[in-house]
């Protein structure tokens, strides 16, 4: 039986990119190519794949908070991201919200299915060059910070965290997840208090920081 596989991605050019590759693989086939964390998470739902392959930066959901979804919400998807990003806390994010794996995206193509195979056969993939960066500072013991401000978020409140620095109203926001503007103005509050942030500039830099918001 064959792979099947949703491509999430907001550039066009990637999409086709990775598709043409794997195309050249019969045990794998993409059935699916998703704009947006929303439009992936609809895919997770509705198509059933074995494997999502995720971008962290997209508009609507970013990738991090659309793999949580996914693992919370489609039992059996598996999810590998594939970033730009290589930053140890967006390794770290993307690994505790579910993913199987995490790429950079100047892999090749003998990594990148090895990867989707590992992946979906229930294990953990990191590149090389992954592992000792975590391994580094795993034995250096950082203490972070910012991830303990992170941590009081809950996963609702990340999400308008993230429409909030996108530029959406409270009135829009309300509309968009289906609850009222006050229910909105009052999560908004929360995070505030949460982070001792008081200013839509201070919670707009900070979500583009910790790669909740697809501005940059």
């Amino acid at each position: 039986m064959k792979v099947r596989i949703v491509l999430a991605d907001d550039h066009r050019i990637v999409r086709e990119g990775v598709r043409s590759v794997l195309e050249q693989y019969e045990d794998l086939e993409v059935v699916g190519e998703a704009t947006d964390g929303e439009e992936a998470v609809s895919m997770a739902r509705e198509l059933t794949p074995d494997l999502i392959l995720m971008d962290l930066f997209m508009p609507k959901l970013n990738g991090i908070e659309a793999t949580r979804q996914i693992i919370e919400e489609s039992q059996g998807v598996h999810v590998l991201v594939l970033s730009m990003e290589s930053g140890r806390h967006f390794v770290v994010e993307a690994l505790k919200a579910g993913a199987g794996g995490y790429l950079l995206k100047d892999v090749g193509a003998d990594e990148l299915v090895t990867a989707i195979r590992t992946v979906v056969g229930g294990e953990h993939y990191l590149p090389a060059k992954v592992t000792n960066m975590l391994l580094s500072e795993f034995m250096r013991r950082i203490p972070d910070q910012e991830d303990s401000r992170w941590e009081l978020l809950t996963s609702r409140e990340r999400h308008i965290l993230q429409l909030v620095a996108d530029g959406k109203s409270a009135k829009e926001i309300a509309l968009a997840l289906g609850v009222s503007q006050k229910t909105v103005d009052n999560h908004r509050i929360s995070i505030m208090k949460k982070l001792s942030l008081y200013s839509i500039a201070e919670l707009t830099k900070f979500a583009i920081r910790e790669g909740l918001s697809s501005l940059n």
